[in-house]
């Protein structure tokens, strides 16, 4: 198992599988990442100094990942988590958590203050994983997303 930041020859193959998770989930709906104009060129949205993507592979093949960018329409200091997804065989194996708390970290080091995330109830797993690292809900959203599909937001304040 290897977390290891973005490359152009990932892009294909990471916009698929948030596809397919959120098709898994019935979440593909417009005003979600699954219309994002730029989900299959990912590494080049992450190419700025505060900003990363990270996937996950285990035996070659990426089964997840996800990244850390400043949040659009916020204060400087705020930063988004953003596109996380796992592949159906790489939950419930503490993957999630550690991709979380690698963009975290990078978070943190980038001097961010705080993390927001949109998600939306389909997603109730990666909800209570949110919430078990620490991010609270918010009663509206901050910023200025696409996502308007997405109703649940989330702010965690970093150390």
């Amino acid at each position: 198992m290897q977390i290891r930041p973005i490359t152009s020859s990932d892009n294909d193959e990471i916009g698929q599988l948030i596809q397919s998770v959120l098709e898994e989930h019935e979440a593909n709906l417009p005003g979600t990442a699954y219309y994002d104009e730029q989900l299959f060129n990912l590494s080049e949205v992450y190419q700025s100094e505060n900003a990363i993507y990270y996937v996950i592979e285990d035996q070659n093949q990426i089964i997840g990942g996800a990244g850390i960018n400043i949040l659009e329409g916020a204060e400087r200091t705020v930063c988004e988590l953003q596109k996380i997804y796992l592949k159906k065989e790489g939950r419930g194996k503490g993957l999630g958590r550690k991709l979380i708390e690698k963009c975290l970290t990078f978070a943190e080091n980038k001097n961010y203050t705080c993390c927001y995330l949109e998600t939306m109830p389909q997603l109730s797993k990666g909800i209570a994983l949110y919430e078990k690292v620490g991010f609270e809900r918010l009663h509206k959203p901050l910023g200025a997303t696409s996502h308007h599909g997405c109703s649940i937001w989330m702010l965690k304040k970093l150390s």
